[in-house]
C-alpha cells in the first residue's frame, strides 16, 4: 500500500465528520435532533462512510490477513464469496454428473425416491458410456420376476444360535453424537416402518435408537461406548446389559472405518453432556479418545477370541466386524486363524475407502484403503479360497445411492449393502459439506438441539423407507432384467468395467480363486505372497 492511500485511511476518520458536518450546514441549517430526523440520508451515510473505514483501519492494523493489510475493505469481498463458493457452484455451475461424492443425479434420485415421485430419466443417459472405469452390466433377452422373500438374507453361520433375517439394503453406521437425536430416530422409525436394520454407530445404543423399534446393529468401537469401564477397558456386564434385548438383532466390532482406517478419534469434554456421558459411560465433561487399535485384542487370534465372547455374552446374536481393506496379508492371516482356531464370524463387513458421513483427516480419507468393488472381490475370493465363503455372510458398505450400486456390490461377492450417506440425503441431507462444524443445515449432522428441531421425525422416516424400498426394487428389477430369479446368482462376471476401449468384467481385471484353492499348492501369484505372509499370532 503507497504511503498517500495510507494517510487517507489513517486521516479519513478525522475529515469524514469534518466534511459531513460542513455539508449539513450548508444545506440544511443548523444541527438539530428534530432536522436530523427529518433528513434520514445524510445520516445513514455517514455511519455507513464512518464503518467503511474503522473496517480499512481494523484491516491495516488489526487483522492477521495479508490481502486485507494490502486491500483493506474491499478484500473482504473476496472472502464472502468464497464462503459462498460451494453453493454458488453446486446451484449455479456444476452439471449433473459433476460433483462428489454424490453428483446431482444421484442426489434427485434419491430425494425423488424418498418423497415417491416419479425416479425416471427422460431423454437418455448423461453418463459417457466411454470413460475409463465406466461400470455396465448385460441384460438377457429372457427377462423373469425375482419374488419378494428373494430380499432377504439370513444371517448367522453355525456357530450362531440366533441368526437373523436381514434385508438387502439396511442403514450403515452413524452415531448419536454425530447425528441428532431426531435424525436419529427418524432413521431407526424408518427402518421399522421397511423391514431394515439400523446400525447404532461406535456411540453406543441411545433413547433415540430404542424409541421407535427398529431392528439394530449394534457397533462396537475402540471406545467401547456402551460396554467400558472408565478407563476404556471392556466391561462384560455392561455389554451383555445392552445387546441381551430383543431389538439388538447383530453385533459388530468395529475395527476400521473407510473415511479414516487405522486413525483413532477423540470426543471433546466440551461435547460430553449428561445425555451423552450416560450412553457411553464415560465421565461428564471430560475429553474422551477412542484409540486407533483395540485394547482388547491385538492379533487375529484374539481377535477371532473377542468375537465368540461377544457372541457368547449376547446370547448367541450373529457376531461380526467391519474393517477396510489394508495391507492384504493381514486379513489373510485372520482368515488363516480363522481355519486354526475354528472360530467363524457370523459376517463381515467391509467399507470402502470412499465411504464416510463425518469427519476425517485429508490425507487419510483421501489416500489410504481399497475401494469398496475391489475390497469385496478380494474378501470374497479369500473367503471362497479358504473354503469358508458359505459359512461366512458379506456386507458391503461405501457410498451407495442406486440399486445398481447395489447389484455392483452384490456381484462382486456381498450378501447384502450398507448405506450411510444416502440415507442422510432421504431424510434430507442437502450435501452441504459442514458435517464436522456442528452447523448442518438440515439439523441432521449436529447437536444444536435448535437446528436439530428441523428434522420431522414422522415425515423423514416415511422418506427414508421409502428410499429404501424403491432402491431395493430397482435393484430386484436389475436381477431380473439380467435374467436371475435370485440375487444368489449375480456373479462377478456380470458386471463390466471400461478398461481402455474394452468392456472387461471383474474376473477378467482381477484374478478369481476357486473354492479351497488357498489350501492346494497352486495359489495363483496374486495371492500367494501376502497368503505366505499372512500370520495368526500376529497383524
Amino acid at each position: 500500500m503507497t504511503p498517500t492511500v495510507r494517510f487517507f485511511w489513517i486521516t479519513s476518520i478525522l475529515w469524514i465528520p469534518v466534511a459531513f458536518y460542513t455539508v449539513w450546514v450548508a444545506t440544511n441549517g443548523a444541527l438539530t435532533p428534530k432536522a436530523l430526523a427529518e433528513h434520514p440520508g445524510p445520516v445513514i451515510f455517514f455511519g455507513c462512510a464512518l464503518a467503511f473505514f474503522g473496517i480499512g483501519l481494523h484491516d491495516m492494523y488489526v487483522s492477521d490477513s495479508n490481502l486485507r493489510k494490502n486491500y483493506p475493505v474491499f478484500a473482504n469481498l473476496r472472502y464472502l464469496l468464497e464462503s459462498i463458493r460451494p453453493e454458488i457452484r453446486q446451484y449455479f455451475i456444476a452439471s449433473n454428473l459433476e460433483e462428489a461424492p454424490f453428483n446431482r443425479e444421484a442426489r434427485d434420485l434419491i430425494y425423488r425416491r424418498a418423497k415417491g415421485l416419479n425416479d425416471t430419466l427422460p431423454f437418455g443417459t448423461e453418463q459417457d458410456l466411454m470413460s475409463e472405469g465406466y461400470l455396465t452390466v448385460f441384460h438377457s433377452i429372457q427377462t423373469t420376476t425375482v419374488p419378494e422373500e428373494k430380499s432377504r438374507v439370513l444371517i448367522g453361520g453355525p456357530q450362531c444360535s440366533k441368526p437373523y433375517s436381514a434385508s438387502l439394503l439396511n442403514i450403515s453406521a452413524m452415531s448419536f453424537g454425530a447425528l441428532s437425536g431426531n435424525a436419529i430416530e427418524a432413521l431407526n422409525k424408518g427402518a421399522a416402518i421397511g423391514g431394515f436394520a439400523h446400525n447404532t454407530g461406535e456411540g453406543s445404543i441411545s433413547s433415540h435408537h430404542l424409541k421407535h423399534g427398529g431392528d439394530l446393529i449394534w457397533q462396537i468401537g475402540t471406545g467401547y461406548f456402551g460396554c467400558r469401564n472408565l478407563d476404556g477397558s471392556f466391561n462384560d456386564e455392561a455389554f451383555a446389559r445392552n445387546a441381551r434385548p430383543d431389538v439388538v438383532k447383530m453385533i459388530e466390532i468395529k475395527i476400521s472405518q473407510g473415511a479414516k482406517p487405522s486413525h483413532g478419534g477423540v470426543l471433546p469434554g466440551a461435547k460430553v453432556t449428561e445425555e451423552i456421558a450416560r450412553i457411553r459411560l464415560v465421565e461428564v465433561g471430560k475429553t474422551v479418545s477412542s484409540p486407533a487399535n483395540h485394547p482388547e485384542f491385538n492379533s487375529p487370534q484374539s481377535l477371532l477370541a473377542f468375537v465368540k465372547r461377544l457372541r457368547d455374552l449376547s446370547g448367541g446374536k450373529p457376531t461380526g466386524f467391519k474393517l477396510c481393506i489394508g495391507k492384504k496379508h493381514e486379513f489373510m492371516g485372520i482368515v488363516k486363524a480363522m481355519l486354526a482356531t475354528g472360530i467363524l464370524p457370523d459376517f463381515i463387513t467391509v467399507d470402502g475407502a470412499e465411504g464416510g458421513t463425518g469427519a476425517a483427516p485429508v490425507e487419510f480419507s483421501d489416500r489410504l484403503g481399497m475401494p469398496c468393488l475391489e475390497a469385496t472381490y478380494f474378501v470374497d475370493n479369500v473367503l471362497r479360497g479358504a473354503g469358508l465363503r458359505d459359512k461366512i455372510r458379506i456386507i458391503s458398505a461405501g457410498k451407495t445411492a442406486t440399486g445398481f450400486d447395489m447389484l455392483s456390490k452384490i456381484a462382486v461377492g456381498a450378501d447384502t449393502v450398507n448405506a450411510a450417506r444416502s440415507m442422510m440425503l432421504a431424510i434430507g441431507c442437502i450435501q452441504s459439506k459442514v458435517c464436522n462444524t456442528n452447523n448442518c443445515p438440515t439439523g441432521i449432522a449436529t447437536q444444536d438441539p435448535v437446528r436439530g428441531r428441523a428434522v420431522d421425525v414422522e415425515d423423514k422416516s416415511r422418506r427414508a423407507a421409502s428410499y429404501q424400498h424403491g432402491t431395493v426394487e430397482a435393484f430386484l428389477e436389475l436381477c431380473g432384467a439380467l435374467g436371475y430369479d435370485d440375487p444368489e446368482m449375480i456373479k462377478a462376471s456380470d458386471l463390466f468395467q471400461r478398461v481402455g476401449k474394452d468392456l472387461k468384467h471383474f474376473d477378467q481385471i482381477y484374478k478369481p480363486l476357486s473354492d479351497s484353492q488357498l489350501l492346494t499348492t497352486s495359489i495363483p501369484e496374486e495371492y500367494a505372497e501376502d497368503w505366505a505372509r499372512a500370520r495368526v499370532e500376529r497383524f
